[in-house]
């Protein structure tokens, strides 16, 4: 099978919506998407998801199913200075000099990090529930192929709890990819499963924050929740 991951389009966090700029992405991603095969449309309840899901499923001729779970990874820790903050907005000496943190099986017991693994089994468990509808059913760090499905499901959500997916299919800290890699606002990242051998599966990601028909359209790449400059790619003419 295959599933697609979709960030929200540039936010308007406090009115829980896009911006001007989001709505245009919003646009452009629909436009790029029009022709996918596209079997199932799943959101999350907040209203930036929504409302960048909008435009593809109107394109689809689909109906998105709400999935609560999907909302955003917003679980505030201590942060070690009488502060409380999100789990991928730590500075690098505040986090890189715990072992624990880079290792797939242990960074929920890093000392900061165990509030979160009632949270994280939640969201992990649900990812779970949802693929065994699909005929995938967790074993270990891979699946069992109950039966195989060509379909391709697409998910819009947000940026922490889709590095929270990747980190479960895929078997790798989370803390790791939080603050190792930047999923822009609607930007694209695909993972299908491999099933070479009889009734086993993986899921590889096949591209991770893809933001070509931003590119395309001449759109500038979206800084939200990026620390940097971001390299602006522009389209070949």
């Amino acid at each position: 099978m295959r599933l697609i991951l979709i960030r929200h389009g540039d936010p308007d966090y406090e009115k829980d919506s896009l911006t001007e700029k989001g709505r245009r992405e919003a646009t452009l991603l629909a436009r790029r998407a029009a022709d996918w095969a596209v079997d199932d449309v799943y959101t999350s309840p907040l209203g930036r998801a929504a409302e960048t899901a909008a435009p593809c499923a109107a394109a689809w001729g689909k109906t998105p199913a709400v999935l609560d779970w999907a909302q955003e990874f917003y679980y505030l820790i201590d942060d070690g200075a009488g502060g409380k903050r999100i789990p991928w907005d730590f500075f690098p000496s505040e986090w890189t000099g715990e072992d624990k943190n880079f290792c797939e099986a242990q960074w929920l017991n890093a000392p900061r990090m165990r509030p979160v693994r009632k949270k994280y089994a939640e969201v992990t468990g649900s990812l779970d529930a949802l693929l065994q509808t699909y005929g995938y059913v967790r074993e270990g760090r891979a699946y069992r192929v109950l039966r195989h499905s060509d379909k391709t499901a697409v998910l819009f959500c947000h940026f922490g709890v889709s590095m929270v997916m990747l980190s479960h299919l895929l078997n790798i800290s989370a803390q790791t990819l939080v603050h190792g890699f930047y999923l822009a606002p609607t930007s694209v990242t695909v993972l299908n499963t491999e099933e070479r051998r009889g009734d086993e599966a993986y899921f590889r990601s096949e591209r991770v924050g893809d933001c070509a028909h931003l590119i395309a359209g001449g759109e500038p790449i979206s800084t939200s929740g990026y620390f940097a400059p971001l390299f602006q790619e522009k389209k070949n003419v």
